[in-house]
This record gives C-alpha cells, sequence and structure tokens, in this order.
C-alpha cells in the first residue's frame, strides 16, 4: 500500500534524515550552543534530503510522485528535527541545579526555579519582566510557549525545503535514454499471459 504513494528510497532517506536531525541538534544545541545555526540550517538539510529521496528511489518523474518522496522524508526529517530541538531545550530547562561557573550553586529548587534564578543572578532580572516573565512559572510557561513556536517553526523550514529540493529534482532534465518508471496494466494479457499496454503510472 505504502508503494502506491512514495518510493522505498524514500523511506529509507526518511531514516538517513533523522540521523542528520540527530547530529546537528547535538552539534549545535549541546557542543556548541549556537541555536540560531539550527534554524539556518534546517531548510538546507530539508533540500538535501529531498533531493536524496529520489536519488535513493532513481526517480525524476512524475512531479507528484517525486514531491511525494520528498515531502516523506522531509516530514520525518523535520518531526525529528523539532522534537530532538524541544527535548533538548527541556532537559535544560528542568534539569538546571543552579550550578555557577565560579563552582558555587544559586539557592534554588531544579529546574525553572535555578533558570530563573540564573537569570536574576545575569542581571536581567528588568529585561524579563517586559515580557512578562516575574517568577519561575511564568518563566516556564513562556519557555513552553517558545519551544512550541521554534519546533513548529523547524519542521515547516525543513518539510519547505525538502519540497525545494524534490521540485528542482522534478524540474531537472532527466540523465539521457533514462525513461520515468511504468507500471503495466493488468487489464489486458496476450494468450502467453504477458501483459500488454500501458496505463498508469507507478
Amino acid at each position: 500500500m505504502r508503494d502506491r504513494f512514495i518510493d522505498s528510497g524514500a523511506v529509507f532517506a526518511g531514516w538517513v534524515g533523522l540521523g542528520m536531525a540527530l547530529v546537528l541538534a547535538i552539534a549545535f544545541e549541546l557542543i556548541i550552543p549556537v541555536q540560531t545555526v539550527v534554524f539556518l540550517l534546517a531548510p538546507v538539510m530539508g533540500v538535501l534530503i529531498g533531493v536524496y529521496a529520489n536519488v535513493r528511489a532513481e526517480r525524476w518523474r512524475p512531479r507528484g510522485r517525486v514531491l511525494a518522496n520528498a515531502a516523506y522524508a522531509g516530514a520525518v526529517t523535520g518531526v525529528a528535527m523539532a522534537l530532538l530541538y524541544v527535548a533538548i531545550r527541556l532537559v535544560f530547562l528542568y534539569g538546571d541545579g543552579g550550578s555557577l561557573p565560579d563552582g558555587t550553586s544559586l539557592s534554588c529548587r531544579t529546574g525553572p526555579d535555578c533558570t530563573y534564578a540564573r537569570y536574576v543572578d545575569a542581571g536581567k532580572a528588568g529585561e524579563l519582566a517586559e515580557i512578562g516573565v516575574t517568577d519561575a512559572k511564568s518563566l516556564e510557561t513562556a519557555t513552553l510557549g517558545e519551544l512550541a513556536t521554534t519546533g513548529a517553526g523547524l519542521f515547516v523550514l525543513t518539510l519547505g525545503g525538502a519540497l525545494v529540493g524534490g521540485l528542482a529534482r522534478s524540474l531537472a532534465s532527466q540523465p539521457g535514454g533514462q525513461k520515468a518508471p511504468t507500471r503495466l496494466s493488468t487489464a489486458a494479457r496476450t494468450p502467453s499471459g504477458e501483459p500488454v499496454g500501458v496505463d498508469t503510472l507507478k
């Protein structure tokens, strides 16, 4: 049933995209915490996975099938990217124990309370108050709302990039001698049992 809508190569590409999302999230949220880079690379990763899904499937036409392959791989990659980004941010929020670089610790409860205390200690209480964050509870609410928005944004950026990659693949010229895959009709057969005619695309 699945092969009627997407190729097996697109399924494989989805797993590759999941691995790419894992590497990107770890690299730019844990090892080098520059979260802006994640958003800049998400559409690029989407384009790559959208093209790769159809390269893996050796698919050039029809355009609808090419875009379906790209959409599937892009959606899997986008969901993985969004979930990993949000999960890592939540670990930092709820796992914050208040430790400071100088070896001391803030007087707070592990979780949003320590995160809020950390901002206050850094002199950012006024900035937070301007956006309605005045305590640990309001900080938690604001952070969860932000993560819902940014997670959805990452998904859209990745999926959009994948569709762009798929569209580019479908508009490119096929290599000489390569024909679009077709499915032979099973309605008409020769006396020897061989199908006759072509009526639907794979």
